[in-house]
């Protein structure tokens, strides 16, 4: 039986990438997943059911300082422990979707000699990626702008496994599983964690969408951020509750049903959520993290710029009456909305996951 390393952790966007692919690899074979016991990861990776091999490593500090060196004493030890990993279990391959919950595991990998292949999903690899992937059998990228950034002939433009909703789950479908009308639907995310600037931006405006525009908004502000958005409406639009187009909640579990029913997106700019919006058809509205780790929300959402797939804001400059009048000039202009869609769904690859494992399966 084949076994497989599977590795990468921090954040939904290097986390569900692996996920996705320990679920096409484990009917052929054995999955061990490596990742930091105390990220979301664990969580996850636990409901799976997948064998958990813990790693105690955090994000590097970036600036010189006493934190950069207890980074680099946790980080050996951690690598030691990768060692441990790979000789008492002998992974066949490694998958690492980058960041720095995977670097340990594929460190001790590059100088044992042992296969691995990296995924890396935003429009500017990570220094995890950057600088490991010369060492790799194989390296996926979801932007084909990234591979300026690769040193490995074995480079592919893949882009970021799917799930299987994203293919099958209808619109209408969507709209009924969340109990919402056949029409203009809107989504409005910051991720997991909700995002401060795009709450503050939308509560002011919800009644008006709402009332005026007789737009479905589907809000998921946050875990942490969900009691400040209610205060809020609860002096703006007390009668919220009982409006019929207006769903609130902190974080939903069926992100597939929320994208599919939705045809405008306001949304932070990592890289996972651009490809499931991609695969909804969705036209984004982008409000990029302004302190994402090489700034790479930011150089994402200019990719969907360029490309007709999207509409940039700046963090800084949102304000409820710029995102009111950016949305206003889709609900006004059909063909620009329409367009937007267009060029988004174009650049879905919903069969990612397959040519993925393609890549891990030719190192056995």
């Amino acid at each position: 039986m084949t076994r497989y390393f599977i590795t990468g952790g921090g954040t939904g966007g290097h986390i569900y990438p692996a996920i996705a692919i320990a679920d096409y690899l484990k009917s052929d074979g054995e999955i061990f997943y490596v990742g930091n016991p105390r990220n979301l990861e664990f969580d996850i990776v636990k409901q799976k059911g997948y064998k958990f091999l813990p790693v105690s490593v955090q994000g590097m500090p970036r600036k010189a300082c006493l934190d950069l060196l207890k980074w680099s004493i946790q980080l050996g030890f951690a690598v030691v422990k990768g060692f441990y990993y790979i000789l008492k279990y002998k992974p066949d391959v490694i998958f690492g979707t980058g960041g720095y919950v995977s670097a340990p595991v594929l460190i001790a990998a590059a100088v044992l000699k042992t296969p691995f292949v990296m995924h890396d999903c935003d429009a500017q690899p990570g220094l995890v990626t950057r600088y490991l992937s010369p060492y790799a059998s194989g390296v996926s990228l979801a932007f084909e702008c990234a591979q300026d950034f690769i040193n490995n002939e074995n480079c592919y433009i893949t882009g970021n496994p799917l799930r299987d909703g994203f293919k099958k789950l209808s619109k209408q479908e969507a709209r009924r599983t969340l109990g919402l009308e056949d029409k203009l639907t809107l989504c409005i995310m910051g991720g997991s964690q909700g995002a401060k600037s795009i709450n503050s931006a939308s509560v002011e405006i919800l009644k008006t969408l709402s009332q005026k525009y007789d737009m479905q908004i589907i809000f998921q502000t946050g875990k942490k951020k969900f009691s400040a958005v209610e205060e809020r409406l609860a002096v703006l639009y007390p009668e919220y509750a009982n409006d019929k187009n207006i769903i609130i909640k902190p974080y939903f579990d069926d992100m597939v049903s929320v994208l599919k029913a939705s045809d405008i997106a306001v949304s932070r700019a990592g890289s996972l959520s651009i490809s499931e919006l991609c695969a909804s058809g969705i036209a984004p509205i982008f409000v990029p993290y302004p302190h994402a780790a090489a700034d790479h929300q930011r150089k994402n959402a200019r990719f969907m710029e360029e490309k007709g797939a999207g509409i940039y804001i700046e963090d800084d400059e949102i304000s409820s009456d710029i995102l009111l009048n950016t949305i206003k000039t889709l609900v006004d202009n059909p063909d620009r909305l329409k367009e937007l869609q267009k060029n988004a769904f174009e650049l879905a690859k919903f069969n990612a996951a397959f040519d993925i494992v393609k890549v891990i399966n030719e190192c056995l």
